[in-house]
């Protein structure tokens, strides 16, 4: 399968990829769907069955990370297969890797290794704990690093101690962080003719993603508490539980506050002393909570939504993940996107967030299975069938 992009933004720019898990596979698709022809790179089969650090190949998780890539196994800890390596580093533009620190170096394919071969390179590393410093070595995953940057702290009903996220929030967002280091990286390159290294982490990437709550912190010397589902500074909003369900709202500012007072029927609220600016309402959050409450069970979560929306009071409803899907903007949106896949046939995976109208991303190409471009890639390369054929005998590739 020649590279086909998926979008026309990228198509010039080369990547090697080495990432196992999520974080890296995260930065990685940020290029692959915007068209960069990117080349998996992983271990052969016979001397890993495997082949996978997390899920396995055939589930939803890693067919929706690694759409629109080509694979290629090599086998780095053979000379030869380090050969390999490195005459191809010397065609492309990008390596991302996500190993421990020192793996790279040990591997001889750390940033002077990949400079020597190819000036304009780009290096882009992500680790858990960061390249240097004494928990450099440590492996690091998301809920560690959830847990050490602060956010379970502040995740959950208050009282009841640390809450993970949801979602592995430390991985995606060292992913897409480290997508815009190279993006950041190939707009350098363009002034200085030259490549660099770049490197993130899974810790560096949490304490980013604290943002306000963080500056409380460094500026005012606040330890921002467990607060459940109201917000942490700006009242009221929050989730409340309507007659078939729930609703969340989004009242903040006292603008917004008194059209949702006119609509509960509450119209002394504007002026009272107690409800009338955002610090008053924080000092009386549980009692404005309880009576905004009692008004929400008397309707439908349908009715609540129809009725704040007019009234231009932010709101909507908390789906589970099947309805949020279903829902005829996120349908209208187009972020489910149709793709062919090798366990699952013709399904859906998660498209990108963001529209690019003149070079938009399409229908992701499926996720190759183990090594299944190696040929391909290889007579690219200028490697003779009968080299190939030595280098599998050899287990190489």
């Amino acid at each position: 399968m020649p590279h086909q992009p998926a979008s026309s933004a990228l198509s010039h720019i080369k990547v090697l990829d080495l990432t196992r898990a999520r974080s890296g596979p995260t930065a990685v698709r940020q290029l692959a769907d915007w068209g960069a022809d990117v080349i998996k790179i992983e271990p052969p089969e016979s001397i890993d069955p495997d082949g996978a650090l997390g899920s396995a190949r055939h589930t939803p998780d890693f067919q929706n990370l690694h759409r629109n890539k080509r694979s290629l196994t090599i086998n780095l800890k053979e000379p030869d297969g380090l050969k390999l390596f490195l005459r191809l580093a010397a065609t492309v533009d990008v390596v991302v890797e996500n190993f421990r620190p020192d793996v790279k170096t040990r591997l001889g394919i750390d940033h002077d290794a990949l400079k020597a071969v190819n000036p304009r390179i780009i290096l882009a590393s992500i680790s858990g704990f960061g390249q240097t410093g004494p928990y450099a070595k440590r492996p690091g995953f998301d809920q560690i690093a959830q847990g050490m940057g602060g956010l379970m702290s502040i995740t959950g009903e208050p009282g009841r101690g640390p809450m993970r996220v949801g979602i592995p929030i430390a991985d995606l967002c060292t992913g897409l962080f480290c997508a815009l280091g190279i993006m950041t990286a190939l707009i350098e390159r363009d002034k200085s003719g030259e490549g660099q290294w770049l490197h993130s982490s899974l810790l560096q990437s949490q304490l980013f993603m604290l943002d306000f709550q963080a500056a409380r912190w460094l500026m005012a010397q606040e330890v921002a508490p467990q607060v459940g589902n109201d917000h942490p500074t700006n009242l009221p909003t929050g989730l409340f539980k309507t007659s078939d369900g729930a609703v969340n709202i989004s009242a903040a500012g006292d603008n917004i506050f008194g059209r949702l007072a006119r609509e509960l029927g509450y119209d002394e609220w504007i002026d009272d002393p107690d409800f009338a600016h955002n610090d008053a309402r924080q000092r009386n959050r549980d009692r404005l909570n309880a009576l905004i409450q009692e008004e929400f069970l008397k309707k439908t979560s349908a009715e609540w939504v129809e009725q704040l929306s007019e009234a231009g009071v932010p709101c909507g409803s908390a789906y589970s993940i099947d309805e949020a899907f279903n829902d005829p903007q996120v349908k209208h949106l187009g972020i489910a996107q149709p793709v062919d896949t090798v366990p699952f046939g013709e399904t859906h995976c998660v498209g990108q967030p963001v529209q690019l109208t003149r070079t938009p991303t399409g229908r992701p190409s499926r996720t190759p299975e183990r090594g299944e471009q190696t040929d391909e890639i290889l007579s690219d390369l200028g490697i003779g069938v009968d080299d190939i054929s030595d280098l599998r005998a050899r287990n190489i590739i």
